[in-house]
């Protein structure tokens, strides 16, 4: 087994020795202290005195060697060890051979006793290479030879003979034992490095299908809005139609799909963020009780709509601002209040706001949603922030909805540095409370600036018409653009790709551009960068980036290309309206950073 145990030892083994005898380095320096007290008992204190010296500058300059070794500053370590080494030994055997030539028992007796102690010491240390081993012992084993042949009696070598043969037994069981253990940390190595290879195989796996799968997601995201523009954009230009009301209610309920799809969406999008650590938080000053305000009421008329009492409450010494993302802030309220709603047949829904000062410009708020709907039991409650899970199976199919609202809820009001908790019990309906501290800007109103008057939307766009370079690919979404800009009094120039758009853009000068991204021939990032590079009539013109990409390395981009906005679809035609009276108020400004609307 020890031979089968040397052929396979690795060529690793050598530095492990080391850094073992390296780690019990001080050790040595003990033994030499021992050895050379007991010398001291056998001989002149003097000569004793003399080799513990010797000793210990060999074992210094051994030690440095042996680092040397570890850090590879040294060709062929395991020849230039053994070199030093057999010297240390032979250095080391004078000591014995000192005590017995004294010629008294009891130094004879230490003598003895040293060379046992040498004898194991190197083959525990060198056990891994016994011919190594068989080397560095050659001084000791001449000591050895020179002190049997000088015995004067068989009484005095019989003795001598025995104690070799019981030390030779010993130094085997030691061998044998130490490389026994030694293998057996071996394999448990080889099985832990098995190991460490598959979870990083493993690993290496789940970073790529999560790539993947994001990969995934953004392309699915894209081709699902692009269609989806098809769909709601029609459906909002036939509701600035004069309709039947019957067909009203139709264009309604396409709207009202659409947006929920769109919603679903969005919710699978959010919560691949959060998972893959990519999603980004603002930090901009917020209108905390109108912001809540605007969110409630887009709830209010569901509510009111099943016979509930619908109520918001915000508290007088709520703070005016405060710095928070308020997109996040809005989707954690909607997600509860959808719930609410959605879960709740009779009695009351309400959102309640509240705020505790706890520095002169820090506040903790409280956003508690609560309703009188079915309740949730305790052990319902550990479920409730799982992804994709709905405590009640029938609930998906009465209710729809992803089962990833909550999940989303939860984590983006850890992201915000708050908690979002829930109070419920069966048939008493559920209190869910967003918890948060906020930097205040704005304690109330009386420290409020002058506000700068706006002038609205429709009285900058009445009676300018703008002439409009569209560039869009796909042929049903240049359509709805160009139909929605006839309608309010626009003209237009259209363009199936960046490069076609570009040579309309030295041809004639535009008001504004609607650039998508995704195009053949030329992609709408590189038309832009081309653009705001030429010297053409429209180097400064307004661009807003039209594209069904949502990620905030899509915007980057787009205000790294050098565009003004940056709409994704499906297009929000109000949004868009909004888009081009930012560009008529700017006028002759320079080009501004990109803003991106969803």
């Amino acid at each position: 087994m020890a031979d089968q145990y040397a052929q396979a030892a690795p060529a690793t083994r050598l530095k492990q020795a080391l850094s073992t005898v390296l780690v019990t380095q001080n050790l040595r320096y003990w033994i030499i202290a021992i050895w050379g007290f007991a010398l001291g008992f056998s001989v002149d204190w003097r000569l004793a005195a003399i080799w513990a010296s010797a000793a210990s500058a060999v074992t210094v300059i051994r030690g440095e060697v042996e680092r040397a070794v570890l850090k590879d500053d040294i060709g062929q370590p395991t020849k230039v060890l053994t070199i030093l080494a057999t010297v240390t030994s032979l250095l080391w055997a004078v000591a014995p051979l000192m005590a017995w030539n004294t010629g008294q028992t009891w130094a004879q007796m230490i003598a003895m006793s040293m060379m046992l102690a040498a004898f194991l010491m190197v083959f525990t240390q060198f056990g891994h290479n016994l011919r190594q081993a068989f080397i560095v012992n050659s001084p000791y084993t001449a000591v050895a030879a020179w002190i049997a042949l000088h015995m004067k009696s068989p009484a005095e070598f019989w003795p001598f003979a025995i104690c070799v043969l019981v030390l030779g037994g010993a130094m085997h069981a030691n061998i044998l034992f130490w490389r026994v253990h030694r293998a057996m940390i071996d394999r448990y190595q080889a099985k832990q490095a098995a190991l460490i290879t598959e979870l990083e195989v493993a690993r290496d796996s789940a970073n790529a299908a999560n790539a993947a799968k994001s990969a995934f997601l953004a392309m699915i995201s894209h081709e699902l809005r692009t269609p989806m523009n098809g769909v709601l954009g029609a459906a909002q230009l036939l509701g600035g139609a004069d309709l039947a009301p019957a067909q009203r209610r139709y264009v309604d309920m396409i709207r009202t799909s659409g947006d929920a799809l769109l919603a679903q969406l969005n919710d699978i999008l959010d919560f691949a963020k959060i998972e893959s650590g990519r999603i980004e938080l603002e930090k901009i000053q917020v209108p905390l009780g109108e912001l809540v305000e605007k969110v409630g009421a887009v709830w209010s008329a569901g509510a009111e709509a099943k016979g509930l009492h619908y109520a918001v409450r915000v508290a007088d010494d709520l703070p005016i601002l405060v710095l928070s993302d308020p997109t996040r802030l809005s989707q954690i309220i909607h997600n509860l209040l959808s719930n609410a709603t959605k879960f709740t047949d009779e009695g009351a829904v309400g959102i309640t706001v509240s705020g505790e000062k706890v520095g002169e410009a820090r506040a903790r708020i409280a956003i508690a949603v609560s309703d009188t709907g079915m309740g949730i039991s305790t052990a319902d409650q550990a479920r409730l922030f799982r992804p994709f899970s709905q405590i009640d199976s029938s609930s998906t199919r009465r209710f729809g909805g992803t089962g990833l609202g909550l999940v989303i809820s939860r984590r983006l009001a850890g992201l915000l540095g708050g908690t979002l908790e829930v109070r419920s019990a069966p048939n008493e309906g559920s209190v869910f409370t967003l918890t948060l501290e906020v930097d205040v800007l704005q304690w109330s109103t009386a420290d409020a600036p002058p506000e700068s008057e706006t002038e609205p939307v429709a009285e900058i766009l009445a009676g300018r018409p703008l002439r409009v370079l569209v560039a869009e690919d796909h042929a049903i979404n240049r359509k709805l653009l160009t139909l929605w800009l006839e309608m309010e009094g626009h003209t237009h120039a259209c363009a199936e790709n960046g490069q076609m758009a570009l040579e309309l853009s030295a041809a004639q000068a535009f008001d504004v551009v609607l650039m998508d991204v995704n195009m053949p021939v030329m992609d709408g990032l590189t038309a832009v960068r081309a653009i705001r590079g030429s010297r053409g009539p429209n180097r400064e013109t307004p661009i807003i980036m039209l594209s069904a990409s949502v990620r905030a390395e899509d915007y980057d981009a787009g205000a790294a290309a050098g565009a003004n906005a940056y709409l994704a679809k499906p297009i929000d035609f109000v949004s868009l309206r909004g888009v081009l009276a930012d560009t008529l108020r700017e006028d002759d400004e320079v080009v501004g950073p990109v803003s991106a609307i969803a």
